[in-house]
């Protein structure tokens, strides 16, 4: 069973490719969203340190300094399997320990989300990557989400804080798998956190991690009016960069 693909036991037979020149830098910023990719590159002076390259083309990393402080971001492919391939490979491209990750949920509580960050603080492992990487249990701990809770109330950011549910199949967010998760306090769905915290924990990483609402799934009817505003939001970038400030 899937539940079971957790080896410790024996060698991984691939590893990802290592790099003998790391460029160092103090935190990694990761985003879904080309806009605010364009954005970065438009508005701040990049330095290209690494590439990503896979079938569906090359990824580039990029360095830059920011208040003294050196600062690298790139845009992961969406979906869990995707997006943890490509942390493997940029953790071995560039020298940090710390990963932010900003993007957008859909909303399973639109009273408890409405124009609030929201913080995961465990994730629901419907997906298959995680289970590659540390043992089965239905749900996750993401580890530093006091710490971005802490940031966003000394810069009084409105946010909340609750579960999460991570789900591989987009279109298969049933009505009753969305209600069981709903009842069990989960707040937002998305599909990479829960398998962005199990192999950061693996590979002795430190994940932070917040998205802003999106698509409304406690409607009567799908509402996705908000979802590309919550994709491409510049404001979720600088909420990023100062908490990469924060942190580091």
């Amino acid at each position: 069973m899937i539940i079971d693909s957790f080896d410790d036991k024996s060698e991984a037979i691939i590893n990802p490719p290592q790099v003998e020149s790391k460029f160092k830098c103090d935190v990694c910023l990761i985003t879904f969203s080309n806009k605010i990719e364009d954005y970065v590159k438009t508005n701040f002076n990049l330095k290209q340190v690494g590439t990503f390259s896979c079938v569906n083309g090359e990824f580039p990393i990029y360095g830059f300094e920011y208040e003294n402080k050196i600062i690298c971001i790139y845009k992961t492919p969406v979906g869990a399997c995707a997006s943890v391939g490509m942390i493997e490979d940029v953790a071995n491209m560039i020298d940090t320990k710390k990963f932010l990750v900003f993007g957008s949920a859909g909303i399973l509580n639109k009273d408890a989300c409405f124009n609030k960050v929201i913080v995961p603080t465990y994730a629901y492992r419907d997906e298959g990557t995680s289970y590659h990487y540390t043992k089965p249990q239905d749900y996750i701990k993401i580890k530093n989400s006091n710490i971005v809770v802490k940031f966003l109330t000394k810069h009084n950011i409105p946010y909340i804080e609750g579960k999460i549910w991570t789900t591989d199949a987009f279109y298969r967010e049933t009505k009753n798998n969305y209600q069981k998760r709903k009842d069990d306090g989960c707040i937002a769905v998305d599909m990479e956190c829960s398998a962005m915290q199990a192999v950061c924990d693996f590979r002795n990483l430190d994940l932070f991690y917040f998205v802003l609402g999106g698509d409304l799934l406690d409607s009567p009817k799908w509402d996705k009016n908000d979802l590309k505003k919550a994709n491409h939001n510049f404001d979720n970038f600088n909420i990023a960069l100062h908490l990469a400030l924060y942190i580091s």
